[in-house]
């Protein structure tokens, strides 16, 4: 598996993952995953295998001192393989890179599975959000510092 930079030609297949990863009302429109990976301050990572998309995570800028992540989506078939840790690694790193303190992303309340993961590399939730999602759904804010020694 290796990562990539993102294409014009690799959206379709990102709305597919996304919409696959997440039900409505969560899982974004394509023209929303445009907006976002063409963003100003954006970074989009493709994980790929054997010439497949398998993954992908949107990150972007938010304010001087933090780095959000948008979204991570990895196919089902490739969950607990590596990806989601890859990905994030390679994130994490960019956000060390451009000098932010914290990074952090928002995850359905009820999605405990991924809580656990961002639990694993050091994210806390910070805030609940009621009615985050269009489908009304709450959000943990989950954050990690990026400050040396946090």
């Amino acid at each position: 598996m290796h990562l990539r930079a993102f294409r014009r030609s690799d959206l379709d297949t990102l709305y597919e993952i996304d919409q696959a990863c997440f039900p409505p009302g969560v899982s974004y429109g394509k023209g929303e995953l445009a907006g976002f990976i063409a963003g100003r301050g954006s970074r989009t990572w493709i994980a790929e295998e054997g010439g497949q998309i398998v993954g992908f995570l949107i990150a972007d800028r938010a304010g001087l001192r933090a780095a959000h992540i948008v979204t991570i989506d990895v196919r089902a078939e490739y969950r607990r393989r590596g990806v989601g840790r890859i990905l994030m690694d390679a994130a994490e790193e960019w956000a060390r890179e451009q000098k932010v303190e914290v990074i952090y992303l928002e995850t359905a309340e009820d999605n405990l599975v991924a809580q656990r993961f961002y639990q694993t590399r050091g994210y806390t939730k910070v805030e609940k959000v009621e009615g985050y999602y269009a489908n009304s759904r709450a959000a943990w804010v989950m954050a990690k510092s990026l400050k040396a020694g946090g």
